[in-house]
C-alpha cells in the first residue's frame, strides 16, 4: 500500500519560524515530497528557500514550472504564482487570486488532494484570516491527514482556528512537535484513493490558469448579490462542501471571512474619500460665506453659513466612522 508521501504546508504571519523548526526536525532520508505555500508579496525576491535551507537537512528550492516531483525534497512557492502539484509535476499556476493572495494555500492543498488523495498530509500553520481551511477540508474529504498547529501556540491563531472549525483535525500540535509528527506520519499506510469530486478538478484547473466563464461557474455555484472586490464582477456562492466560499466569473475566490475583510477595506476607503470631499466643500462654502459678509450680502452669507454647519456635521460623522474597527 502507498504511504503518506506528499506533505503540503501552508502558513502566513508567524509561520516562517515554525517552518524552520519543522524542517530542522525532518530527517535527510525523508521518503516524502514537501510543498510549502506562504503568503508572499508579488514583488518579493523569493528569499524563503534560502532561509529554510539553512535549517534543513533536505534540499530546499523555489518551485520550478513542470519540475518533476521527487521524494526527499522541499519545494517552496514563488511570488505571484500558485504552487500546484499535478500528475507528479509542479505547475506554477497563473490563475486568479484566492482570498486576495497568490500563491494561495487553498490552491496548493486542493491540487495535492486531487492528485494524490489519501497519500497527502496537510499541515496548517500560523496566519491571519482563513486561507487553507477550504483546502484542508478537501484533503480530509479525499482521505488524507489533517495536521494543525495549536492556535494557542501560533503567533497569528486565525488560520489554525479556522482550519479546526472546517475539519476534524487528525493531529493538533505545537510548532516544536510538528516535525517529529510528520516524520512518523509519512511511514503510515494510506488508503486506496476514491474518485475525486468534479468540482475539485475544476478549481485546480482555475488555479492553473484555465478560464472559468459563466457556464462552467453555474455548474458549481449560484449567483448572489455580492460583487468581487478585485474586478467588480458578480460573485456566486459555491455549492461545494466545506467552508462558505464565493467565486466570480473571472475566477477570483473568497471565503466568507476574506470577502468580509476585503469589504471592510473598501468601506474604509469610501469613508476616507467622502470625508475628504466633505471637508473640501466645508472649506469652500466657509470662504464663500466670509466673502459674502465682506461684501455686505448678509442674506447670502447666512445661507452659506447654514450649509457650512451642515457640512461640518457630516464631516464629523464621517470622521467618527473612519475611526471604527470593522
Amino acid at each position: 500500500m502507498a504511504q503518506h508521501d506528499i506533505v503540503v504546508i501552508g502558513g502566513s504571519l508567524g509561520s516562517t519560524s515554525v517552518l524552520k523548526r519543522v524542517l530542522a526536525a525532518l530527517p535527510a532520508d525523508l521518503p516524502a515530497s514537501v510543498f510549502i505555500a506562504t503568503h508572499l508579496s508579488s514583488a518579493g525576491s523569493g528569499y524563503l528557500p534560502g532561509l529554510l535551507q539553512d535549517a534543513s537537512a533536505l534540499p530546499v528550492g523555489g518551485a520550478v514550472d513542470r519540475q518533476t516531483v521527487e521524494p526527499g525534497r522541499v519545494y517552496v512557492a514563488v511570488p505571484n504564482r500558485h504552487l500546484l502539484v499535478i500528475n507528479h509535476e509542479i505547475v506554477l499556476g497563473r490563475g486568479p487570486r484566492e482570498n486576495m493572495v497568490r500563491p494561495a494555500i487553498d490552491a496548493l492543498f486542493r491540487s495535492a488532494a486531487f492528485a494524490f488523495g489519501p497519500r497527502v498530509i496537510g499541515v496548517q500553520l500560523s496566519g491571519l484570516l482563513n486561507d487553507g481551511a477550504s483546502g484542508l477540508f478537501a484533503i480530509k474529504r479525499r482521505g488524507g491527514i489533517a495536521v494543525v498547529q495549536h492556535p494557542v501556540d501560533a503567533e497569528a491563531p486565525d488560520m489554525p482556528r479556522a482550519a479546526l472549525e472546517a475539519v476534524a483535525a487528525d493531529h493538533v500540535a505545537a510548532a516544536d512537535a510538528l516535525g517529529a509528527l510528520i516524520s512518523e506520519l509519512v511511514y503510515t499506510e494510506a488508503a486506496e484513493p476514491g474518485r475525486a469530486p468534479v468540482e475539485l478538478a475544476l478549481e485546480v484547473e482555475i488555479a492553473a490558469g484555465e478560464g472559468l466563464g459563466s457556464a462552467r461557474l453555474r455548474d458549481i455555484a449560484e449567483p448572489v448579490v455580492h460583487t468581487c472586490p478585485h474586478c467588480a464582477g458578480v460573485l456566486s456562492e459555491l455549492k461545494t462542501a466545506g467552508p462558505l466560499r464565493f467565486r466570480c466569473q473571472t475566477g477570483h475566490a473568497f471565503t466568507a471571512e476574506a470577502l468580509a475583510s476585503a469589504g471592510d477595506d473598501a468601506v474604509r476607503e469610501g469613508i476616507r474619500v467622502a470625508m475628504r470631499l466633505m471637508e473640501e466643500r466645508l472649506d469652500l462654502v466657509s470662504k464663500m460665506a466670509r466673502d459674502s459678509r465682506a461684501n455686505g450680502r448678509d442674506a447670502v452669507a447666512e445661507l452659506y453659513e447654514r450649509r457650512a454647519r451642515e457640512y461640518q456635521g457630516y464631516s464629523e460623522t464621517l470622521r467618527r466612522a473612519a475611526t471604527l474597527s470593522f
